[in-house]
Formats: structure tokens, C-alpha cells, sequence
């Protein structure tokens, strides 16, 4: 009986020991399977960071309006096989919802919000910059010198005041920088092995307000902002490398007065960042939290060029949800609407580099 139960303990260390040494890329019962990391030249991981914040926003105050301001600063990133950035894209959705005196919204609720890279010379910082330079020349700045860095040298930038006071940006960049370097950094955080290597980066993205509302009895005013982000990688031949989408979906609270609810000093987090918390499972139908059906999606994309994604045949399920896959690896995969996702992941690629 003693030698029984000795057996049984070897064999019971032995499982032990094995569970404790999977190999890169392998999955448990609990985990999401993840490729190995790759070792070969060019962009080997992907990954997407965002910092949200609506300290803009502004009560009612006598004849000025309440207004809502979402900033979300994003960054789309690719890593090599030392950490280091090969190809980054920095942008800020800054989205407004204004309301009049009366508490009710006067924003155009159908429109596409631009950010600040698509609004280019419109944005109008030229004038003020000190140095002659738009947001978006600046960024582009920015993103030139974190190129062959880690994270943690990005992170280790000397600055003044949160701008730059290295001798490489001092006459390029003077707006403050903290929000895109926590952005980066966070992108390398989170960021997933590619299946294959990459050899572009794309930022995507698609801003609306639709779901914005003004005072309706008893019931404030609300500003939503819903800011679909996509950071994709390609491959020499346009596939799918990978590709990672988020959502930044922020509300803005008021009560019946105009008086803002929400904390303006709070960072607000992603439907990635709240996981379960979001909760979606137990309205999903199957039994999916949003995060876990946005994995689905970007997994069946992998592989594929963006005119066979955005092909992709969808079904109306209902007025909310007016896209749904219908293709059969996804079915049973992905509920949500995924116009929004598909939008994304194109504009990615037409803003590849």
C-alpha cells in the first residue's frame, strides 16, 4: 500500500512540475492561447495604449453652456524582438458634445468625430506653437525620436513641465507629452505576439456621440463618447499580422441642473480595461464578455487582407446591432455589432507606415 501511494505522489510531482513549465504559446484550462514569441527581424509584437480623461468638461454656468470634453490620447506600436519601437502612430480624439442652456444637446449626434491628426492645419495649434509647428507635425516628431527605443528609455525622457527637455525635441515638440508616453508605454505593456512578423503599423479609428442625450425629466443630461481604436500590423503583403481593438465608450454625467456628476479627475478605462466588469456576459446570449468576443474577432482576421475584412458577411440582429458576422467560424463566437471594428481595422490600414 505504501509503495502505492509513493507512486501516486511521483506522479502527482511529476504533473506538478510539468503544468509549471509550459512552453511559450501554450494554454490552460484558464488562459487564452498566445503565440510563442517570434525571434526573426522586423515586428514581432503589437500592442495599443490609451490615457482617457474629461477634465474639460464644464457645468452649467449662467448663460455659458455645460459642455463635454473626451480627450483619449492613443497609440498603436510595434515592437521588435528587444522591445524596441519600430513603427508608432500617436493621435488624440478630442471630442466635444456641447449642449445650449436648456440641457439639450446641440453636436450633430450622426456625424464621425475627427481627431487630431485628421484634422491637420484645422487644428490650429500653428499660430500659438512658439516653434511654427501643428499638433500634428509635433506628434510626428515625437514619434521619430522614440523610434530604436525601449519603453523604458521612452519613459526615462528628461522633461519640463511634461515637455520635452531633451536636446533632440526642445525645437520640435513644446506641447506636453506625458499623455503619449504613458500611451506607448502602456501599448508595450499589453502588447501580444504577431503569428508572423510585420513590416507596417496602422492606427485606426471611429468616433461618435450618437448615444449623447439631453435633459429628459428627472434625468440629466448624458454625454457618451464611443471611441473604436484598432492598432493593426501588416505584412509584406498587406495580411494581417495582427491587430488588437479597443474601445474607450465615455459617459459624462449631469444632473437636472447642468451641474457635472462624473469625476473630472479620473482616468477613464477601455471595454478592455474593465473585462468583466463591463458586463456583457450575462446579456451576451453566449455567455461571452466583450472582451473575450473582440479576441474572436481579431483571431479570425489574422491572415487576412483588409478587403476580405471588410468583406466580411454580416446580419441584422436587431436596431443595435445591425452587423453581426455571419460567417460560420464566428457564429457562435462574436454577438456583438462589428461595423464599428471592421472601420477601424481599414482605416488602420490606410494609415500604415
Amino acid at each position: 500500500m505504501k509503495r502505492v501511494l509513493s507512486i501516486l505522489l511521483v506522479l502527482m510531482l511529476s504533473l506538478a512540475m510539468f503544468a509549471g513549465c509550459a512552453k511559450p504559446g501554450s494554454t490552460t484550462k484558464d488562459a487564452t492561447p498566445t503565440p510563442a514569441p517570434l525571434t526573426g527581424d522586423g515586428i514581432v509584437k503589437l500592442g495599443i495604449g490609451q490615457v482617457t480623461s474629461i477634465a474639460k468638461s464644464k457645468s452649467l454656468d449662467g448663460d455659458k453652456a455645460p459642455v463635454a470634453q473626451v480627450d483619449t490620447v492613443m497609440a498603436a506600436v510595434g515592437f521588435d524582438k528587444d522591445g524596441k519601437v519600430v513603427k508608432v502612430t500617436i493621435d488624440t480624439a478630442q471630442t466635444k458634445v456641447n449642449f445650449d442652456t436648456a440641457l439639450q444637446v446641440t453636436s450633430d449626434l450622426a456625424a464621425k468625430y475627427k481627431t487630431k491628426v485628421e484634422l491637420g492645419d484645422e487644428y490650429g495649434m500653428k499660430k500659438s506653437s512658439g516653434i511654427g509647428k501643428e499638433w500634428f507635425e509635433q506628434a510626428a516628431e515625437l514619434e521619430k525620436w522614440m523610434i530604436g527605443k525601449t519603453a523604458d528609455e521612452i519613459k526615462s525622457m528628461k522633461l519640463k513641465d511634461g515637455k520635452p527637455d531633451d536636446a533632440d525635441l526642445t525645437s520640435l515638440v513644446t506641447v506636453t507629452v506625458t499623455d503619449y508616453i504613458n500611451a506607448v508605454v502602456e501599448a508595450y505593456e499589453n502588447a501580444v505576439n504577431l503569428q508572423t512578423s510585420a513590416q507596417t503599423v496602422g492606427l485606426g479609428h471611429v468616433v461618435t456621440i450618437d448615444k449623447s442625450k439631453g435633459v429628459d425629466g428627472d434625468k440629466g443630461p448624458l454625454a457618451q463618447v464611443d471611441n473604436v481604436m484598432a492598432a493593426a500590423a501588416f505584412d509584406k503583403d498587406g495580411k494581417i499580422a495582427g491587430v488588437v481593438i479597443d474601445n474607450a465608450q465615455t459617459k459624462v454625467n449631469f444632473d437636472v441642473n447642468g451641474v457635472l456628476t462624473s469625476d473630472v479627475s479620473a482616468e477613464y478605462k477601455t471595454k478592455v480595461e474593465l473585462g468583466n466588469d463591463y458586463g456583457m456576459k450575462k446579456n451576451s446570449g453566449i455567455g461571452k464578455e466583450w472582451f473575450e468576443q473582440i479576441i474572436e474577432l481579431e483571431k479570425w482576421m489574422v491572415g487576412k487582407t483588409v478587403d476580405e475584412v471588410k468583406g466580411m458577411k454580416v446580419k441584422a440582429k436587431d436596431d443595435s446591432h445591425p452587423a453581426v458576422p455571419d460567417v460560420a467560424e464566428l457564429t457562435s463566437l462574436v454577438t456583438v455589432s462589428v461595423e464599428g471594428y471592421l472601420e477601424a481595422v481599414a482605416e488602420a490600414f490606410a494609415n500604415k507606415k
